[in-house]
């Protein structure tokens, strides 16, 4: 691989942008593209598995047999609040492969003793999330019930273009928080990709079930998400 091409792929790597590297295995040619650039239109379809799948793949187009390398950002979990759920997410998201941050002001809830070894911020998430912005390969699980707590990074995580975007609460206090939210100029078609009640529904009752489910459903939406490239290239 040239030096321009490892450059661009590294710096895609350090603005937390996708790029793929497509080598033809007869030439030994490497083309590079970087997320939000148009895709050679044959290969669409291979590279969009690839980049769903995080690893890279043998693909044969046609008469061509292509080694495509996925370079995706690390995917992290941004978490709402120092509660139950919390901890045992904690516990799950490095197993799974994600990063994970804990966010809550209340510095009741947010004590080293109950987050051993895990990234645990006591500030207000307005204060937080400008220096430590969301991003599509970021995934935000609100869980405190507050709207003062929760509300705010959830319309960042919109505007951010997180994967995923979940919210603890019944189906009443999700409506009331959709109220919310549209008063404050959030567009319906945003408000609507908040998965509220959060979590996959497999009848989850303890906080370790629930950060189960709320886990599943964010593999899942990482696996299936849409993907930020261009139109076809000429």
């Amino acid at each position: 691989m040239d030096i321009a091409t490892l450059q661009r792929l590294n710096s895609a790597r350090a603005a937390r942008q996708a790029s793929v590297a497509v080598t033809d295995l007869a030439t030994g040619r490497t083309q590079t593209f970087l997320e939000g650039e148009p895709l050679t239109s044959e290969w669409d379809a291979a590279i969009s598995d690839a980049l769903r799948s995080g690893r890279p793949t043998l693909s044969v187009v046609g008469e061509r047999s292509l080694f495509i390398n996925v370079h995706l950002p690390p995917p992290r979990i941004v978490v709402i609040g120092a509660v139950h759920i919390s901890q045992a997410l904690a516990q799950l998201a490095p197993v799974a492969g994600f990063d994970l941050s804990i966010i809550d002001p209340r510095t009741a809830f947010a004590t080293g003793e109950r987050f051993r070894g895990v990234e645990l911020i006591a500030d207000w998430p307005e204060d937080v999330l400008p220096g430590r912005p969301l991003d599509r390969y970021t995934a935000l699980a609100a869980l405190t019930h507050d709207p003062k707590i929760d509300d705010f990074p959830i319309r960042a995580a919109l505007e951010g273009g997180c994967f995923y975007v979940g919210a603890l609460g019944s189906r009443k206090t999700h409506a009331a928080r959709m109220e919310r939210l549209r008063l404050a100029g959030v567009a319906a078609e945003d408000i609507g990709r908040i998965r509220a009640p959060i979590g996959l529904d497999i009848g989850a009752a303890s906080p370790a079930e629930i950060a189960v489910a709320i886990l599943a459903e964010i593999v899942a939406a990482l696996r299936n998400r849409e993907l930020g490239w261009g139109g076809e290239a000429s």
